[in-house]
């Protein structure tokens, strides 16, 4: 049965391959774009764009009404600046659509976190049952795990129908960000492997998460509502295979054969210089921050038994075909990162 779904983030990376899958199958797709977005890509979908932001309250009830179904993708992301900058969004902007849908009928929220909650250590194949930190390495992740005791917490309240998504280091095309500035460090030929790049990268295709974005809107609210499920493309991703695969499918030189960096030291000197950063009142991160350290130095290796078992999730794409076709968008005409979606 179709819905008619608020989107949130539909302007973003996330969010457009979200309102692709949602419109494609026959849903009502509404999104909150703030004035300026580029919603370009949204139009001929026949998305519905209602201006305004997560953080006004009016806006946010504007937009919802009449919605059955809430899938919140915005975020405000980032390694560097103060939690409440982030919490501005990342929180009260989800309290806000919260409200906004109180005494409505409501079919599901489903609330797209990140598996960056997790505290800041190697995983091996941890769980949804692992307990998260109270404080984390940086405002992001901080408010990350705030935002998700927010929505626990009214569904346990208030009886929203929340399922939580928590996906890994998400790749795919229309990517304007990560994709671009990780090119441009090849291209520096500054980046470095730590622990000689053998540990797990907890790679995420987008697609993969526009699917597990349906099931837990379909799913039985017996098996979803108030549960959170760990989502990755379910295969082991060294960080020497991801570096080297992006290189080769740009055409650039792989990574330089330095002395591999210790993990120990690695953290030492993103501690140092975040510190110095942060004394000077920099705008801008270090070249080395403990987010940068935890992607590209620590075993990210995360279960999703529970997804495939509760929700039916199964991956359609793996990584060599998810880095292929990122890639062949990333090199077509008038690609990142001013495209739009």
């Amino acid at each position: 049965m179709p819905h008619t779904v608020l989107l949130t983030g539909a302007t973003g990376f996330v969010g457009s391959h979200v309102a692709e899958a949602l419109v494609r199958r026959g849903d009502t797709v509404r999104t909150l774009a703030r004035a300026g977005s580029d919603t370009a890509f949204l139009e001929p979908l026949g998305v519905t764009v209602v201006r305004g932001d997560l953080t006004d309250a009016g806006t946010v009830k504007r937009a919802a009404d009449g919605c059955d179904v809430v899938v919140n993708c915005a975020a405000k992301v980032g390694d560097w600046g103060h939690a409440d900058g982030y919490r501005a969004v990342n929180v009260e902007g989800l309290r806000n659509l919260f409200d906004a849908v109180l005494g409505r009928p409501l079919h599901r929220f489903v609330h797209v976190s990140s598996l960056g909650v997790y505290a800041a250590r190697h995983h091996y194949a941890t769980d949804e049952t692992e307990p998260l930190p109270n404080d984390h390495i940086d405002g992001y992740t901080q408010s990350k795990v705030e935002a998700e005791r927010l929505a626990l917490q009214y569904h346990r309240k208030q009886q929203v129908p929340v399922t939580i998504l928590r996906p890994g280091f998400v790749y795919g095309p229309r990517d304007r960000t990560v994709l671009p500035r990780l090119a441009d460090r090849l291209k520096e030929r500054s980046v470095m492997y730590i622990a000689r790049g053998r540990y797990a990268l907890n790679t995420t295709y987008v697609g993969n998460i526009a699917d597990a974005v349906l099931l837990a809107i379909d799913a039985p609210a017996a098996t979803c509502v108030g549960e959170v499920f760990n989502i990755t493309d379910g295969e082991f991703v060294s960080k020497r295979r991801f570096f080297e695969t992006v290189a080769d499918g740009m055409g650039l030189k792989r990574p330089r054969g330095f002395p591999p960096v210790p993990v120990w030291l690695a953290r030492l000197m993103a501690n140092w210089r975040e510190g110095v950063f942060r004394r000077q009142n920099k705008p801008h991160p270090p070249r080395i921050t403990q987010a940068q350290l935890k992607f590209a130095g620590l075993n990210l290796d995360f279960s999703i038994a529970k997804a495939r078992t509760k929700l039916g999730y199964a991956p359609r794409v793996l990584f060599d075909e998810g880095m292929k076709r990122t890639l062949e968008w990333y090199k077509s005409p008038g690609s990142a990162p001013t495209k739009a979606g």
